[in-house]
Protein backbone atom coordinates (compact mmCIF):
# COMPACT_ATOMS: atom_id res chain seq x y z
CA UNK A 1 0.00 0.00 0.00
CA UNK A 2 1.17 3.52 -0.83
CA UNK A 3 0.86 6.48 1.85
CA UNK A 4 -0.04 9.24 0.67
CA UNK A 5 3.22 11.56 0.64
CA UNK A 6 3.94 14.85 -1.55
CA UNK A 7 7.36 13.37 -2.31
CA UNK A 8 5.96 10.49 -4.36
CA UNK A 9 3.41 12.77 -6.18
CA UNK A 10 6.41 15.10 -7.18
CA UNK A 11 8.24 11.82 -8.53
CA UNK A 12 4.73 11.03 -10.29
CA UNK A 13 3.71 14.34 -11.85
CA UNK A 14 6.63 16.72 -11.62
CA UNK A 15 6.72 19.56 -9.19
CA UNK A 16 3.54 20.38 -7.40
CA UNK A 17 2.58 22.62 -4.78
CA UNK A 18 1.94 21.44 -1.03
CA UNK A 19 -1.30 22.95 -1.46
CA UNK A 20 -2.32 20.35 -4.48
CA UNK A 21 -1.28 17.52 -2.52
CA UNK A 22 -2.91 18.52 0.25
CA UNK A 23 -6.26 18.70 -2.10
CA UNK A 24 -5.53 15.36 -3.85
CA UNK A 25 -5.58 13.73 0.06
CA UNK A 26 -8.87 15.05 0.47
CA UNK A 27 -9.86 14.04 -2.86
CA UNK A 28 -8.83 10.69 -1.79
CA UNK A 29 -10.56 10.26 1.04
CA UNK A 30 -14.15 12.05 -0.94
CA UNK A 31 -13.48 9.15 -3.59
CA UNK A 32 -13.66 6.54 -0.50
CA UNK A 33 -17.14 8.26 0.95
CA UNK A 34 -18.65 7.60 -2.80
CA UNK A 35 -17.39 4.61 -3.34
CA UNK A 36 -19.46 3.19 -0.98
CA UNK A 37 -22.84 3.96 -2.82
CA UNK A 38 -21.20 4.42 -6.21
CA UNK A 39 -19.06 1.26 -7.69
CA UNK A 40 -16.17 3.87 -8.76
CA UNK A 41 -13.60 1.53 -9.15
CA UNK A 42 -12.03 -2.33 -8.18
CA UNK A 43 -13.00 -3.02 -4.48
CA UNK A 44 -9.37 -5.13 -4.88
CA UNK A 45 -7.90 -1.71 -5.74
CA UNK A 46 -9.17 0.31 -2.72
CA UNK A 47 -6.72 -0.50 -0.21
CA UNK A 48 -4.24 1.53 -2.64
CA UNK A 49 -6.14 4.35 -3.94
CA UNK A 50 -3.19 6.61 -3.47
CA UNK A 51 -0.72 4.21 -5.86
CA UNK A 52 -3.21 2.96 -7.85
CA UNK A 53 -5.28 5.45 -9.17
CA UNK A 54 -3.94 8.48 -8.08
CA UNK A 55 -0.18 8.56 -8.67
CA UNK A 56 -0.78 6.10 -11.97
CA UNK A 57 -2.90 9.05 -12.94
CA UNK A 58 -0.76 11.71 -11.92
CA UNK A 59 2.26 10.72 -14.04
CA UNK A 60 0.49 11.63 -17.00
CA UNK A 61 1.10 15.52 -16.10
CA UNK A 62 4.56 14.89 -16.45
CA UNK A 63 4.95 12.91 -20.02
CA UNK A 64 2.47 15.96 -20.99
CA UNK A 65 4.03 19.28 -18.98
CA UNK A 66 3.16 22.29 -21.24
CA UNK A 67 -0.09 20.82 -22.16
CA UNK A 68 -3.43 22.59 -21.46
CA UNK A 69 -6.49 21.59 -23.10
CA UNK A 70 -7.09 18.02 -22.27
CA UNK A 71 -9.83 15.79 -22.50
CA UNK A 72 -10.39 12.25 -20.41
CA UNK A 73 -12.67 9.58 -22.01
CA UNK A 74 -14.66 7.23 -19.82
CA UNK A 75 -13.89 9.18 -16.81
CA UNK A 76 -15.93 7.06 -14.79
CA UNK A 77 -14.02 7.49 -11.04
CA UNK A 78 -12.19 10.14 -11.80
CA UNK A 79 -8.81 8.92 -12.98
CA UNK A 80 -6.75 10.21 -14.65
CA UNK A 81 -9.34 12.85 -15.57
CA UNK A 82 -10.02 14.57 -12.22
CA UNK A 83 -6.67 13.88 -10.80
CA UNK A 84 -5.06 15.76 -13.74
CA UNK A 85 -8.11 18.85 -13.07
CA UNK A 86 -6.07 18.97 -9.79
CA UNK A 87 -2.48 18.98 -11.39
CA UNK A 88 -4.06 21.45 -14.33
CA UNK A 89 -4.79 24.08 -11.69
CA UNK A 90 -1.32 24.83 -11.52
CA UNK A 91 -1.08 25.36 -15.32
CA UNK A 92 -2.55 29.34 -16.27
CA UNK A 93 -5.59 28.47 -18.75
CA UNK A 94 -5.52 24.50 -18.78
CA UNK A 95 -8.83 22.70 -18.56
CA UNK A 96 -10.30 19.53 -19.19
CA UNK A 97 -13.42 18.11 -20.25
CA UNK A 98 -14.44 14.79 -18.32
CA UNK A 99 -16.54 12.60 -20.94
CA UNK A 100 -18.59 9.84 -18.70
CA UNK A 101 -22.24 8.64 -19.52
CA UNK A 102 -22.81 6.94 -16.40
CA UNK A 103 -25.47 9.23 -14.27
CA UNK A 104 -24.06 8.62 -10.93
CA UNK A 105 -20.48 8.80 -11.84
CA UNK A 106 -21.31 11.71 -13.79
CA UNK A 107 -22.92 13.69 -10.59
CA UNK A 108 -19.83 12.39 -8.82
CA UNK A 109 -17.67 13.88 -10.98
CA UNK A 110 -19.65 17.09 -11.13
CA UNK A 111 -19.49 17.09 -7.53
CA UNK A 112 -15.73 17.22 -6.98
CA UNK A 113 -15.23 19.49 -9.30
CA UNK A 114 -17.73 21.90 -7.96
CA UNK A 115 -16.13 21.13 -4.03
CA UNK A 116 -12.80 22.01 -5.21
CA UNK A 117 -13.29 24.13 -8.12
CA UNK A 118 -11.65 22.35 -10.52
CA UNK A 119 -11.13 23.67 -13.86
CA UNK A 120 -12.90 20.93 -15.51
CA UNK A 121 -16.14 20.11 -17.31
CA UNK A 122 -18.41 17.32 -16.98
CA UNK A 123 -19.66 16.04 -20.55
CA UNK A 124 -22.71 13.07 -19.52
CA UNK A 125 -23.01 12.12 -22.60
CA UNK A 126 -21.36 8.93 -24.66
CA UNK A 127 -18.30 9.21 -26.36
CA UNK A 128 -19.55 9.29 -29.86
CA UNK A 129 -22.31 11.73 -28.77
CA UNK A 130 -19.16 14.24 -27.32
CA UNK A 131 -17.44 14.77 -30.60
CA UNK A 132 -19.52 18.55 -31.55
CA UNK A 133 -18.96 19.69 -27.34
CA UNK A 134 -15.20 18.82 -27.08
CA UNK A 135 -13.23 20.97 -29.06
CA UNK A 136 -9.94 19.51 -30.51
CA UNK A 137 -7.85 19.04 -27.11
CA UNK A 138 -4.31 18.91 -26.93
CA UNK A 139 -4.09 15.33 -25.32
CA UNK A 140 -6.80 12.59 -25.03
CA UNK A 141 -6.70 10.51 -21.91
CA UNK A 142 -8.23 7.02 -21.47
CA UNK A 143 -7.63 4.68 -18.61
CA UNK A 144 -9.31 1.24 -18.35
CA UNK A 145 -12.06 1.99 -20.89
CA UNK A 146 -11.51 -0.52 -24.04
CA UNK A 147 -8.73 -2.17 -25.67
CA UNK A 148 -6.78 -0.04 -27.97
CA UNK A 149 -8.55 -1.05 -31.40
CA UNK A 150 -11.68 0.64 -29.91
CA UNK A 151 -9.72 3.32 -27.83
CA UNK A 152 -8.84 4.40 -31.53
CA UNK A 153 -11.95 4.66 -33.53
CA UNK A 154 -13.30 6.20 -30.29
CA UNK A 155 -10.64 9.32 -30.62
CA UNK A 156 -10.25 9.10 -34.05
CA UNK A 157 -12.12 12.48 -34.86
CA UNK A 158 -9.34 14.32 -32.20
CA UNK A 159 -6.44 12.18 -32.92
CA UNK A 160 -6.88 12.58 -36.61
CA UNK A 161 -6.82 16.44 -36.20
CA UNK A 162 -3.64 16.97 -34.35
CA UNK A 163 -4.46 15.49 -30.71
CA UNK A 164 -2.25 13.52 -28.95
CA UNK A 165 -3.38 10.17 -26.81
CA UNK A 166 -1.93 9.15 -23.60
CA UNK A 167 -3.59 5.93 -22.64
CA UNK A 168 -2.71 3.85 -19.66
CA UNK A 169 -2.29 -0.02 -21.10
CA UNK A 170 -1.57 -3.30 -19.05
CA UNK A 171 0.90 -6.07 -19.77
CA UNK A 172 -0.79 -7.03 -22.62
CA UNK A 173 -0.37 -4.00 -24.73
CA UNK A 174 1.56 -5.52 -27.87
CA UNK A 175 -0.93 -7.36 -29.03
CA UNK A 176 -3.68 -4.61 -28.54
CA UNK A 177 -1.08 -2.41 -30.99
CA UNK A 178 -0.35 -5.18 -33.23
CA UNK A 179 -4.46 -5.59 -33.94
CA UNK A 180 -4.35 -1.51 -34.16
CA UNK A 181 -2.02 -1.56 -37.06
CA UNK A 182 -4.71 -3.22 -39.17
CA UNK A 183 -6.94 -0.29 -39.29
CA UNK A 184 -4.91 2.26 -38.10
CA UNK A 185 -1.19 3.90 -39.01
CA UNK A 186 0.20 5.78 -35.84
CA UNK A 187 3.34 7.25 -34.22
CA UNK A 188 3.93 5.25 -31.40
CA UNK A 189 6.24 5.74 -27.77
CA UNK A 190 5.95 3.96 -25.13
CA UNK A 191 6.28 5.38 -22.00
CA UNK A 192 7.09 2.85 -18.65
CA UNK A 193 4.55 2.98 -15.98
CA UNK A 194 5.98 4.93 -13.18
CA UNK A 195 3.54 2.50 -10.80
CA UNK A 196 2.73 -0.90 -12.69
CA UNK A 197 5.92 -2.92 -13.65
CA UNK A 198 3.84 -4.63 -16.31
CA UNK A 199 2.36 -1.12 -17.47
CA UNK A 200 2.86 1.57 -20.27
CA UNK A 201 1.47 4.60 -21.37
CA UNK A 202 1.34 4.51 -24.53
CA UNK A 203 1.42 8.02 -26.42
CA UNK A 204 -0.29 7.99 -30.13
CA UNK A 205 0.41 10.83 -32.68
CA UNK A 206 -0.09 11.63 -36.16
CA UNK A 207 -3.47 9.19 -36.51
CA UNK A 208 -4.60 8.19 -40.16
CA UNK A 209 -6.07 5.26 -41.70
CA UNK A 210 -4.04 2.40 -42.82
Amino acid sequence: MSAASWTSLQEAAGPVSRETFERLVAFQQLFLKWNRSINLAAPSTLDDVWGRHILDSAQLARIAPEAKRWADLGSGGGFPGLVLAFLLVERDGASIDLVESNRKKASFLQAVIGQFGLPARVVARRIDDSYALVSTPEIVTARALAALPALLDLSAPWLTKGSKALFHKGRDYRAEVEESTHRWAFDLVEHPSMTDAHGVILEVTDLRAA
